[in-house]
């Protein structure tokens, strides 16, 4: 399990860096991926401090830090 979620971190962080800040949603659909390893991969980019993470009205914005 750990192998692909480092692989889906790398699969979110290329997608965030061609495409800008994205929801959390979009990113999921456009990964393919399910809720469990979405989220595992956001959170191993936000612990290596790599993606800023933003609340809004219907779930979360994802952008890569500058």
């Amino acid at each position: 399990m750990l192998s692909e979620i480092g692989i889906t971190s790398g699969q979110i962080w290329k997608y965030l860096d061609k495409n800008g800040e994205v929801t959390a949603l979009k990113l999921k659909s456009a990964l393919g991926i399910t809720n469990t390893v979405l989220y595992m991969g956001i959170g191993w980019l936000a612990r290596e401090g790599k993606i800023n993470i933003v609340e809004y009205a219907k779930g979360y914005k994802i952008s890569l830090k500058k």
